[in-house]
């Protein structure tokens, strides 16, 4: 954020009294109504799709195996339950995008961009096409997003955006200081650019649990607290082992992303790196008024370590991102998704930007990890002679670009060209993340330097330059 540009102080004490009587528990989950999870799987079963992952990955690939072809058997098989993971806890930006952004996609696959932002657009529309035909009440809006300069050499930034976006059939409106703080008001703003179809807002746990309930009236057989542990090739199909018994499938899904993948050599492509969210006390009329935001836009700034925030159903702020946190080993752990470090360091960030909010409070705070692969969107393929599909990296953006994935893993198992598998983005693969110390000394330059880019006026240092001629670069 622009008042940051030197040094990052101490938040207030203010700031994190903010805190104090925040739950450390995700907001989505947090619901009264949240479905009870369904039983285990007890036995041995038998499917022609076994579908691996009960996020959303896993629900757009057993629901559109099933429009497909109905009469196909489905499975799915959820570790824990359906939307526990990123799916419920994340900030419920659903993007068109399927490349994170369109400076990745342009950095990479620059000669079918066109085809990549248009194929990102039809995505978001049957998604909110699939919504409304099933029913799903999880507070979907097409409400676009702004992203927002705070520092002045992000206004230039923006306005070369408008004009590059234009070239691959991307329409996008750049409003300057007063125009972007007549949308939302904070003293930090300096521009903005407004993609007023691209992105939906959602409730996440809500969209999750929609889904389900949807692969269900379709015929879907949905197991959860069933982890499987093994996955081997049985006959001319595959079987998959858990602790209480066993799928017999002629084909596989996996939907598992940040978590270790079934088959191992995927797992040196992936790394799991924890992002952090707040969500505030509702706001009152006068709270409300005092910001602006009638049009309910999510927001991101246009930092390389990036806030994002949105307004919920009933007008709390969720305010999350910034720090990134990568532990040695890839490690994963429930402990890890408390932070007090990180939230305090949010806080002060979140009254900096809305001073006018000050005495709000916060209500609850968490954190999960992110499948992060070296070219920040996702990659796709297939295993055991194409009788296993996986869709996997999607680096934070997957609330949309999930379901493409899913449909490009139907693709693969059901042996149809399409122009989604014709894609370059779809036919190549990332690099994998080197070995232990490796990892860790790498992941750890690549954030001291996107820091210190963003407090050089954006200035890349010499090691993020050598990241983008190797094509593991990222500019958010």
């Amino acid at each position: 954020m622009g008042p940051r540009n030197t040094s990052d102080p101490a938040p207030s004490v203010e700031a994190v009294r903010s805190l104090a009587d925040a739950a450390p528990v995700p907001f989505w989950l947090d619901q009264p109504d949240r479905p009870a999870p369904h039983a285990a799987l007890i036995g041995d079963d038998h499917c022609d799709l076994a579908v691996v992952g009960g996020g959303y990955s896993g629900l757009w690939t057993a629901l559109i195996a099933k429009e497909r072809n109905p009469s196909r058997d489905v499975v799915l098989i959820e570790a824990h339950e359906i939307g526990w993971a990123a799916s419920g806890r994340n900030g419920g930006f659903c993007a068109a995008s399927l490349t994170h952004g369109f400076h990745n996609g342009l950095d990479r696959w620059e000669g079918e961009l066109a085809r990549l932002e248009r194929l990102g657009e039809e995505n978001l529309d049957e998604i909110e096409a699939a919504i409304e035909r099933y029913g799903i009440e999880c507070d979907f809006r097409r409400t676009g997003e702004l992203n927002v300069a705070t520092q002045p050499h992000q206004v230039e930034e923006l306005r070369e955006e408008i004009d590059l976006a234009a070239k691959y059939g991307t329409e996008l409106t750049f409003l300057d200081r007063d125009e972007v703080r007549a949308e939302v008001d904070s003293p930090t703003y300096l521009a903005g650019v407004w993609d007023r179809t691209g992105c939906a807002i959602v409730d996440p746990a809500r969209l999750a649990w929609g889904l389900k309930a949807a692969c269900e009236s379709l015929g879907v057989r949905v197991f959860e607290r069933t982890k499987v542990t093994e996955l081997a090739e049985h006959g001319s199909g595959m079987v998959l082992k858990t602790p209480y018994g066993r799928v017999f499938a002629g084909h596989v899904a996996l939907g598992t992303n940040v978590f270790p993948s079934l088959v191992k050599r995927l797992r040196p492509f992936v790394v799991p790196v924890y992002d952090y969210a707040m969500m505030t006390e509702p706001l009152s009329a006068g709270q409300l008024a005092a910001i602006g935001w009638n049009n309910r836009q999510g927001i991101g700034d246009t930092n390389n370590q990036f806030h994002y925030y949105r307004l919920s159903a009933d007008n709390r702020i969720l305010w999350g991102g910034y720090d990134a946190v990568y532990h040695y080993g890839s490690r994963l752990s429930p402990e890890l998704d408390q932070r007090p470090e990180t939230f305090a360091k949010l806080a002060g960030h979140f009254f900096e930007t809305f001073p006018q909010l000050e005495g709000l409070r916060f209500t609850h705070t968490w954190g999960g990890a992110i499948d992060t692969c070296s070219r920040f969107s996702a990659f796709f393929g297939t295993a055991y002679k194409g009788k296993v599909a996986y869709a996997m990296g999607y680096t934070g953006l997957g609330v949309g670009a999930t379901r493409f994935g899913a449909e490009v893993m139907l693709d693969k198992l059901d042996g149809r060209p399409t122009e989604r598998t014709e894609l370059e983005m779809v036919r190549t693969k990332p690099l994998p993340f080197p070995p232990e110390p490796i990892k860790w000394a790498g992941v750890t330059m690549t954030k001291w330097s996107m820091d210190r880019a963003d407090k050089n006026a954006g200035k890349r240092n010499l090691w993020l330059k050598t990241l983008d001629k190797l094509g593991m670069g990222f500019d958010s």
